[in-house]
């Protein structure tokens, strides 16, 4: 997926990242780029996207997560590092720390939506949200981040809340929330307050990555 057109968790994994990380995640962008001028097929599809409907299943009482991660593990064994800590990591946040009491949970809204930067040509993606509705009819927003490194930072997640608020503008703020899945930690508003700041924060550091995407992009013929 391109730079200037991507989706947000892989957005935030590549600005928050070492520099040698995100360097790496440009150079394996600029790659996909040649490939797909080349005509060649891309990719095998988002790696994140079973467990995550899986994870959906698990919180509408549809199917155990537990048995939906060991089936995926056993049909593909490339799962067998990373689904099941983003299983420990969920159920730990969805067992443990939620707050919301009234059941049964049945699905919200379905929401997706684009925040464009257009002072950039750029254009994030913002889709594959958890939507829940409690016992009172009240709707849970939760926006996934999978990558196990970088950790979601409290910084990254502030960037993240602006740009979901701002791209979900029908959703109250203070019902959204980024789910770092692997350590089972969110953030809201009310833990991490919006400055003031955070577009031209988050417009500084997209416009610095698309800039060496471009430097790099000058080594490949």
């Amino acid at each position: 997926m391109a730079l200037n057109r991507i989706h947000l968790r892989k957005l935030l994994k590549i600005l928050f990242s070492e520099p040698n990380v995100r360097r790496a995640e440009l150079r394996s962008d600029i790659r996909e780029e040649i490939a797909r001028e080349a005509g060649q097929e891309g990719g095998g599809g988002d790696f994140y996207a079973p467990f995550w409907a899986d994870a959906k299943d698990h919180v509408f009482g549809i199917a155990d997560l537990h048995d939906m991660v060991d089936n995926r593990v056993e049909a593909n064994g490339r799962r067998s590092n990373l689904y099941p800590q983003l299983r420990t990591g969920f159920l730990t946040w969805w067992n443990e720390r939620r707050r919301w009491t009234n059941e049964p949970f049945r699905p919200g809204r379905q929401l997706k939506a684009h925040f464009t930067f257009p002072n950039l040509d750029a254009v994030v993606k913002v889709d594959n949200i958890l939507s829940v509705r409690d016992g009172v009819g009240e709707e849970h927003v939760v926006y996934p981040y999978f990558a196990p490194q970088p950790e979601l930072s409290e910084n990254a997640a502030r960037l993240g809340l602006w740009l979901l608020s701002s791209a979900l503008p029908t959703v109250p703020m203070e019902e959204i929330r980024i789910l770092d899945v692997i350590r089972g930690r969110t953030f809201s508003v009310d833990r991490t307050p919006l400055r003031g700041s955070e577009q031209e924060e988050f417009t500084t550091r997209y416009s610095a990555a698309l800039s060496e995407r471009e430097v790099l992009r000058r080594e490949y013929p």
